[in-house]
């Protein structure tokens, strides 16, 4: 026996020896392999019941179900199609204890066995160790008696026996690797069946209070009618109490007429109420359908006019068109000096052979779908302006030679004044109004120009009496200061310019825009656009820009700080050709102008930055701005061409 064997069974045995002395130590314990067979005493609790043979033998069953004794079982909820609450029959009896997530991989997976075959290898080498540590251990025990006989050997036989010995511990050092299994062609195989997992449906609901509902009956009797007279007899009484604190015109209207106006008071007091949400539902519903429009009027600006040479485009933006103004042609455009957003638009006709009816419309940016205001008259408007001071006043001249004013407070079909052949009317066409500042008074002005030759003042005297007296003015001098022979066919506009007070501009039907000194008989610019001019119109912002729009259906625009001999911007507005372009206006304060056609279409369209140059600001100089900067700096254009003359 080899010494390590024997050390190995003396240490056993002394391990042995202490384990039974421990044993013997302790007390109630068996010895041997019985220890557990041995009958042990039961202890009696004291307060243990006693029960006879029958009650132990007695058997209680106790049946396990799946459904959670937690879970609600009176679940109910309202039925909308029932129009009651109904009673949940299906209740989610699924109670979690524990859940957690896990990696799992399919052993038929790429990544599965190349798991499996690590494993294999690292199994394959822990073996092959435990074999060769065995292997050596036999071997010491085999060398022992052995010795001896090697040392009586020759000692040729020794290298021998080493190499042998090393070819044996290679052989048993090197693990041996399991063969490596072949993988499945990933292009065409195919297992036999495969299984989806398909997620249950759920039904997503919500609760809710049920809304409120009451059932209305009533019956018509004799008692309930005569109640009914018997209000209405009251309401009559109070309308005649009024009637006696009203003034003597309301008194001379009889019963009938009062009664009408107090069904229609009654109704128009309802429809107030309503006007003013459904106007701001309107206009959040336009805003939404014309996002995209009212961002481009906000933000956009075309990033070509960098690389342009100092030209310009017209971006459209809105359209505004009522079908009650579909035949009829824009006549006249006019901003309101108070809301920006807000304009008027005259409809009529420049054709004499087709003169029919006439409405004034008035459109703001917030609704481009619908009219804020619609008035109609019997006779086509020609002209339209809106008074500074009241912004709800509008004075229109018509085809057949009236005046009238509306007022935009008392929204009616009707005029607030209208002239008359009584109050000296214009036997012509009305081409343009004006008003006028109010006088020490608190009177109305406003000047009428008609083709019948006459230039008439109006005046609506003491504003707060209503209706307004009119008085005419027929007194007029027949001597005029100055003549300008400008065009060889008619005159549609002339427009002074806000900055300069001797300078104008005006456009005929002979292709040209002029631009004159007042104080000089001959133009100082002259600009043919190959077609006839319906109007001109000056920008707010510089005195050296004005707009242009000619019967082609293209709109011009001009800087004479720019280009003085050609506009900076030619561009088609309307799509057909057979639209002719009557009129176009600048907004006060947005850059934007609008321009109509004689198919009763009012277009938006937003200026790009080269229409609109401002002077740039130098570093350490501030830029000069005001009313003098934009009169120099139209002087010194118009010094260019400037002829003085002495007068004679």
């Amino acid at each position: 026996m080899s010494p390590k064997l024997q050390h190995r069974r003396q240490s056993n045995t002394v391990s042995r020896g202490t384990r039974k002395r421990d044993e013997d130590s302790g007390t109630e314990v068996g010895e041997g392999p019985d220890e557990w067979a041995q009958s042990k005493a039961a202890v009696r609790p004291p307060d243990q019941l006693e029960l006879t043979d029958a009650e132990l033998k007695e058997e209680f069953t106790r049946i396990l179900t799946a459904n959670n004794p937690h879970a609600p079982q009176n679940i109910v909820r309202y039925s909308f199609k029932e129009g009651t609450y109904k009673l949940i029959g299906f209740v989610n009896q699924l109670a979690v204890h524990y859940s957690h997530v896990g990696n799992l991989i399919p052993k038929d997976s790429d990544e599965g066995r190349r798991q499996h075959y690590r494993d294999e290898l690292v199994a394959g080498s822990q073996e092959s160790a435990k074999v060769v540590i065995s292997e050596t251990e036999i071997l010491e025990e085999d060398e022992e008696p052995k010795d001896a006989e090697a040392e009586a050997g020759s000692q040729t036989d020794i290298p021998a026996a080493e190499a042998a010995e090393k070819v044996t511990e290679e052989e048993l050092m090197a693990p041996k690797q399991p063969r490596e299994r072949k993988l499945t062609n990933q292009f065409n195989f195919s297992e036999r069946a495969s299984q989806t997992f398909n997620n249950p449906l759920r039904d997503r609901e919500c609760q809710m209070e049920p809304p409120p509902r009451t059932n209305f009956s009533a019956t018509a009797n004799q008692w309930e009618i005569y109640d009914a007279y018997v209000e209405e007899l009251k309401k009559q009484e109070k309308t005649k109490e009024k009637e006696k604190t009203k003034t003597p015109v309301a008194k001379k209207m009889g019963k009938m007429a009062m009664r009408k106006m107090t069904s229609m008071e009654s109704q128009s007091d309802d429809i107030t109420k309503v006007t003013q949400a459904a106007k701001i539902v309107e206009r959040m519903v336009n805003q939404n359908t014309y996002d995209d429009v009212a961002q481009d009027f906000k933000y956009y600006e075309d990033a070509a006019d960098e690389y342009r040479d100092q030209e310009g485009t017209l971006l459209p933006l809105w359209k505004f068109q009522n079908d009650k103004a579909k035949r009829l042609a824009v006549t006249a455009l006019c901003w309101n000096p108070k809301y920006k957003d807000l304009f008027a638009v005259g409809h009529g006709s420049y054709d004499f052979m087709k003169q029919s009816r006439g409405m004034l419309l008035l459109y703001s940016m917030k609704n481009p779908s619908f009219p804020e205001y619609i008035f109609s008259s019997d006779s086509g408007i020609m002209c339209l302006d809106m008074h500074v001071d009241h912004p709800y006043l509008v004075v229109v001249g018509h085809y057949d030679g009236n005046v009238a004013i509306y007022n935009l407070k008392k929204p009616h079909s009707q005029p607030a004044f209208r002239s008359s052949a009584k109050s000296g009317k214009h036997t012509d066409p009305v081409w343009q109004v004006k008003w006028q500042k109010d006088d020490m008074d608190n009177n109305l002005n406003f000047f009428s120009v008609s083709s019948d030759g006459r230039i008439v003042s109006w005046t609506l005297v003491k504003l707060s009496q209503s209706p307004p007296a009119p008085q005419c003015s027929k007194s007029y001098s027949s001597q005029f200061l100055d003549t300008y022979d400008a065009h060889n066919m008619a005159v549609d506009a002339v427009s002074w310019n806000p900055y300069h007070t001797k300078v104008f501009m005006s456009c005929s039907s002979d292709w040209t825009v002029k631009i004159w000194d007042h104080t000089i008989k001959t133009p100082m610019f002259i600009y043919d656009l190959n077609s006839a001019v319906g109007d001109v119109a000056w920008a707010p912002y510089s005195s050296t820009v004005f707009a242009a729009v000619t019967t082609n259906g293209k709109t011009h625009v001009f800087d004479l700080s720019i280009n003085k001999y050609e506009a900076i911007c030619n561009q088609p507005v309307v799509a057909k050709k057979k639209n002719k372009i009557t009129h176009v206006q600048f907004n006060p304060i947005h850059p934007i102008i609008i321009v109509g056609d004689d198919r009763g279409h009012v277009t938006c369209l937003k200026l790009s930055p080269n229409l609109r140059k401002m002077p740039k600001e130098k570093k350490g100089q501030e830029v000069q701005k005001g009313p003098a900067v934009e009169i120099a700096k139209l002087d010194k254009l118009l010094n260019l061409v400037r002829e003085v003359k002495p007068k004679v």
